[in-house]
């Protein structure tokens, strides 16, 4: 019999092999790149944001209306790049259409996918068709249209009209013409469809948390790619030295306070009494919380005063310790201490740094911070040495989330904190935190370069007077920088009158490729002899991971000797994929 309604299960299984089918096809996304350097990585984001929906699944229940605000709260603290957040937006916007919903019929899905669209449309500030909004718009106008008896009937319509306004994408964009790709957005949201298609027809399998087979070594792993814990390295006999790391989210409750007004210093402090690596945050009537502590106990039976649990994730760390083994254990022993319960704790977490990883002193309160994003230690520890209160590691091929964010907002006690993004993929998803965050007023100050970060940051005043002085300041500062970019080509193609050739190396700026050779030197020279040194008096050269010294020395003395005038400040910062950066200020 076919499938009238749509509860909140059938949705979170829906979700679960959109999620799936994402999965499989999130490196051919990748590829879909526009700019031919190894920077593509939409596939990547789209799938850590339906990653973050996916992750609520366990307390999926029967109500529609209660599990689709799950899984879009799980979305947008987890959306990376502006694919991901505009995904995110569009199923937070199908969860307010579902809302107060215990399971939807054909045309309250086709309400709540308009609504979905509506709320994609308005989180960008100037929406651009050719894109996943585009696709996500005219699939859905079609699937309402043919009125459609039953779910399956709808989506099927959804991922066939997806399908052809994602062919149509490259007419409405010219830069996918010119890349002779489609829009690697629109591409996704159609694999994720066909997924949630899975899930109607009655495949339900749970593909994406399934373990999986390691094929170098034959060890089974999950998703990850971590080895599963062998519980025999913790026995009767062992010390819990290490404590637990307690992941949770709390739904506050009418009944116990008032979830509006609450004060989630109030938890925060608590936690920093009993734990280390704190993270408490406050979205909505969410509280998520990580804390590494010795009694897990007291965590859940302090917050469920004010709430209950959505979420509980305790572990041994001492296991996770045990299982690393004598060589890592002695590669990474970092010992965090100090907190009123006396503990100690070695701890293996790749979602954090060293910086979360150790229990941090009493932030001093401020009236303005600055948060940038940045990567490579080198460019990292510039921004520190000038004064940003917190860096957020990423950037190209490698967005933060807006999670991301919030763990750094949360380690500042400051009544104005600016955000630098440094990437034009990366505004949407600082613009997304700075909505869900309360403590603070969040300003984000729109550089899409990591050259504009760096002429921002020597301009940042944190002693100025109001915060639009800060503002004007920064913009102000950020006028008329020139970013310079060497990388090598991952395709054939044909872009800006030059012809490309895969593994040769490419100069370029703002998107537009300037020079390309075989050899990287000549790629480097050949860029540095078409840029603009009018009116500029500052040039920053920033060297990458994969450069060479005497490379590097040979580039700086033609620098020199092009441009004998210019104030030449040489930085060695171990970036990936940029071999070579050179901002003009």
């Amino acid at each position: 019999m076919d499938i009238q309604t749509v509860d909140g299960i059938l949705f979170s299984q829906m979700i679960n092999r959109g999620t799936s089918n994402l999965k499989i096809h999130a490196e051919e996304i990748n590829n879909l790149n526009v700019f031919p350097i190894p920077d593509g990585d939409t596939g990547d984001n789209m799938l850590m944001t339906m990653a973050g929906g996916d992750k609520t699944l366990d307390k999926a229940t029967a109500n529609l209306s209660e599990t689709s605000e799950k899984i879009a709260n799980g979305m947008l603290l987890g959306a990376r790049g502006n694919s991901g957040v505009i995904l995110s937006q569009f199923f937070a916007g199908i969860a307010k259409g579902f809302k107060g919903l215990e399971k939807a019929d054909t045309q309250q899905i086709g309400n709540a996918f308009k609504q979905g669209v509506k709320q994609a449309y308005d989180a960008v500030m100037t929406p651009t068709e050719g894109t996943i909004l585009t696709v996500a718009k005219d699939a859905t106008n079609y699937a309402c249209s043919i009125n459609a008896s039953t779910p399956l009937e709808f989506i099927e319509a959804f991922i066939e009209e997806a399908k052809l306004s994602l062919a149509r994408t490259p007419d409405l964009l010219e830069v996918l013409k010119k890349a002779g790709v489609v829009d690697s957005g629109g591409a996704g949201l159609f694999y994720i469809a066909r997924g949630m298609r899975q899930a109607l027809l009655g495949d339900t399998k749970d593909i994406y948390h399934q373990h999986q087979i390691d094929n170098s070594t034959g060890n089974q792993t999950n998703q990850t790619g971590k080895a599963p814990l062998d519980l025999d390295k913790f026995t009767e006999d062992s010390v819990l030295e290490f404590g637990y790391c307690t992941e949770l989210m709390l739904r506050l409750q009418n009944a116990k306070t008032n979830p509006q007004e609450f004060d989630v210093g109030i938890v925060k402090k608590f936690l920093e009494g009993i734990g280390n690596s704190v993270v408490c945050f406050k979205t909505g009537t969410i509280i998520k919380l990580h804390v590494h502590t010795m009694t897990p106990d007291k965590v859940l039976a302090f917050c469920q005063q004010f709430g209950e649990f959505l979420t509980v994730k305790i572990e041994n760390m001492s296991l996770q310790h045990n299982n690393l083994g004598q060589e890592a254990a002695g590669a990474d022993k970092t010992t965090a201490t100090g907190n009123s319960a006396g503990t100690s704790a070695v701890i293996d977490d790749s979602e954090e740094t060293l910086e979360t990883r150790i229990k941090p002193m009493e932030a001093e309160h401020k009236k303005f911070a600055l948060v940038a994003v940045a990567a490579g230690d080198g460019i990292k520890q510039t921004f520190k040495d000038y004064g940003v209160d917190q860096v957020v590691d990423g950037g190209q091929s490698m967005n933060p989330s807006a999670e991301d964010f919030i763990k750094a907002f949360e380690k500042i006690d400051a009544d104005t904190i600016f955000v630098l993004p440094n990437n034009g993929n990366i505004i949407l998803s600082a613009k997304q935190a700075a909505k869900m965050y309360e403590k603070a007023d969040i300003r984000v100050i729109e550089s899409k370069t990591i050259g504009e970060g760096f002429a921002a940051i020597t301009m940042y005043n944190a002693e100025a007077e109001n915060t639009e002085e800060i503002i004007e300041q920064l913009n102000s500062a950020m006028e008329g920088v020139l970013t310079y970019s060497i990388s090598h080509c991952v395709r054939d193609a044909q872009i800006d009158g030059l012809t490309l050739h895969r593994g040769n190396y490419i100069g370029f700026s703002d998107k537009k490729i300037i020079a390309t050779e075989k050899d990287r030197k000549l790629a480097t020279i050949s860029t540095i002899d078409k840029m603009d040194f009018t009116d500029h008096e500052v040039c920053i050269f920033i060297r990458g991971k994969d450069s060479l010294t005497t490379e590097t020395e040979e580039i700086v003395s033609y620098l020199k000797k092009k441009a004998p005038n210019l104030e030449l400040y040489e930085i060695d910062g171990g970036q990936d994929i940029y071999s070579y950066i050179l901002i003009l200020e």
